[in-house]
């Protein structure tokens, strides 16, 4: 079995920065695709950004340019700086990694709420 475990999300106020860590452990071959996507109350959830095995980025429009994803390949780790937060950033937060993997390809997080204050 493959598990995700999040970190990193709170509360902050508009303008400001915070960094969400995504680390897989367990049966883990290789990693392909490693994604944080988001969830607001009454909204379906959403990709905010991807990052390829080889490092190629996309964003969500409503993100590019304040959050930057990237990746720890040797730590099975994916991370999601968001700066110049917005109150309509606020939402839970979830990892998605595309793993090679004998029980399975893919695996979410449990999530992790982001809350931006006005």
């Amino acid at each position: 079995q493959v598990q995700l475990v999040e970190s990193g999300g709170g509360l902050v106020q508009a303008g400001g920065s915070l960094r969400l860590s995504c680390v897989a452990s367990g049966s883990i071959l290789s990693i392909k695709d490693m994604s944080w996507y988001r969830q607001a109350p009454g909204n379906q959830r959403e990709l905010v950004a991807r990052i390829t095995t080889v490092g190629s980025t996309n964003y969500a429009v409503s993100v590019k340019d304040r959050f930057t994803i990237s990746r720890d390949n040797a730590k099975n780790t994916v991370y999601l700086q968001m700066n110049s937060l917005k109150s309509e950033d606020t939402a839970i937060y979830y990892c998605n990694m595309v793993v090679v993997s004998p029980t399975g390809s893919n695996y979410w997080g449990q999530g992790t709420q982001v809350t931006v204050s006005s």
